[in-house]
């Protein structure tokens, strides 16, 4: 029987909020739509249906939806006056959090989708002709065996750096996050389908490869051999994965940096000298209050570990100010923190309250202008902890990971292990997107360094 071709023609328009895990979702939603006929487009003008993939985590990233929403509308309307159809998706943490009412302030929107539920996302486009739904249940199947793998073209478009997810959802119960709520419990895939992924993705010329989970280092996926394997594990095993250059993983918990994963820096080449390990605030108290359950001292000595196995490693977090009951003296702890570990690099944000999470309803909400100003004056201080980090790059020489061509000719662009943007002249190196070169780092910008090239390139794709 011949079958019926898939329409052609279509478009796909995905804009992401928020974190990494966001990125590989946007990622796998036009991999599961590209079978429909769905050729990705950057112009949202063009799109015939467009996906907002949402985060949660801010309040401000939540409204932000709701901004583009309204100019959606409008755009819709556009298209239907010639008599183009535009389907509208609010897909991720948002869609899970709020649900029907999203549909309820934006009757724009054709499909509300959680996190979990995307691989079905041509069977709900078709059941939105009829009107709009939202599927924002917990699925008894795994969405990961539903997703079709990428094409070896799509992967080699995506870059030479991949994201792989290897556990989701969290645990903790942090006073201020919605995770749990919004991603459900921890689950770790299996080795062998975290490998399965990793082989595609290697075979395709992919040279780093970040394992991400919104708990990372929790992960426990069933090993070969019928046990459950650590990340430790999981990531000496990817290592042995033919092309493999560079291993990273993100996001982690100070409760879980177990002494073998620290170990893996000190022992596993392919891992590179970057944690991102965020401990939110630097005072007893407000840890305590944002159910962290950890202290200060135990981060710090977390962080001591990890640089006695890799003196060179370079350190991020997350931090969060003005936290329900925050005082000055818990804000200055912050400060004394940070200036102990002297982090390469950070995240920091004003407290938002999301409803639904024990902070929300505590007292002793902290005032915006309070906020503003202690977080004006971390953001100083961390800015000058990163410039201090990267000038102590000038005169070294580094391995980058060439990633694309520069702006000008000869010129290549990539990253050094610390995830700093690199770029320099290459021209008559032979070097290739893919490779590895030894570059020796002559001068810093504010958000870059240009570099010279040194001997050979250190490593072929």
């Amino acid at each position: 029987m011949t079958q019926t071709p898939k329409p052609a023609g279509k478009r796909l328009f995905v804009k992401s909020y928020g974190c990494q895990m966001n990125v590989y979702d946007a990622e796998r939603m036009a991999d599961v739509l590209g079978p429909e006929g769905f050729a990705e487009t950057a112009d949202v003008a063009d799109a015939d249906v467009i996906v907002l993939n949402t985060c949660h985590i801010r309040e401000k990233a939540a409204e932000k939806v709701y901004s583009e929403l309204g100019r959606l509308r409008v755009l819709k309307g556009e298209r239907a006056s010639r008599g183009l159809d535009t389907r509208v998706v609010v897909a991720g943490c948002v869609a899970q959090a709020e649900g029907a009412e999203i549909q309820r302030r934006m009757p724009v929107v054709d499909l509300v989708v959680g996190p979990q539920n995307y691989h079905r996302l041509p069977d709900l486009l078709a059941r939105a002709r009829s009107g709009p739904v939202v599927d924002t249940e917990f699925p008894v199947e795994d969405k990961f065996d539903h997703l079709p793998a990428p094409s070896r073209q799509v992967m080699q478009r995506r870059g030479v750096s991949a994201f792989v997810t290897v556990q989701e959802g969290c645990d903790k119960f942090c006073a201020f996050c919605v995770v749990p709520y919004t991603r459900g419990a921890e689950v770790s895939r299996p080795v062998a389908k975290v490998l399965a992924d990793v082989a595609r993705l290697a075979e395709a010329g992919i040279r780093e490869v970040t394992l991400i989970g919104q708990n990372v280092n929790a992960y426990h996926g069933e090993g070969p051999d019928g046990r459950d394997w650590t990340l430790a594990r999981l990531m000496a095993r990817v290592a042995e994965v033919p092309g493999i250059a560079r291993i990273r993983y993100t996001t982690s918990h100070p409760l879980d940096m177990d002494d073998a994963l620290i170990a893996v820096h000190r022992d596993l080449p392919q891992a590179m000298p970057y944690l991102h390990l965020p401990v939110q605030s630097g005072s007893d108290r407000i840890l305590k209050a944002m159910n962290r359950r950890h202290d200060a001292a135990a981060y710090l000595r977390a962080i001591d570990k990890v640089r006695a196995a890799r003196p060179d490693i370079a350190l991020s977090s997350d931090f969060i100010v003005g936290f329900p009951g925050e005082t000055d003296a818990d804000f200055e702890d912050t400060m004394r923190l940070v200036d102990r570990v002297r982090f390469a690099a950070a995240f920091s944000f004003k407290y938002s309250q999301r409803p639904g999470t024990p902070a929300a309803d505590a007292g002793e909400q902290v005032a915006e202008p309070v906020k503003a100003e202690r977080l004006a004056r971390l953001q100083e201080r961390l800015e000058a902890h990163r410039q201090a980090f990267n000038a102590g790059a000038l005169g070294q020489v580094m391995p980058v990971l060439v990633e694309r061509e520069g702006r000008h000719p000869g010129q290549l662009v990539g990253k050094s292990p610390y995830l700093q943007g690199v770029h320099f002249d290459a021209a008559g190196s032979g070097l290739r997107i893919g490779d590895i070169a030894d570059v020796e780092i002559v001068a810093l910008s504010t958000n870059s360094m240009t570099g010279r090239l040194v001997g050979e390139r250190a490593s072929a794709a």
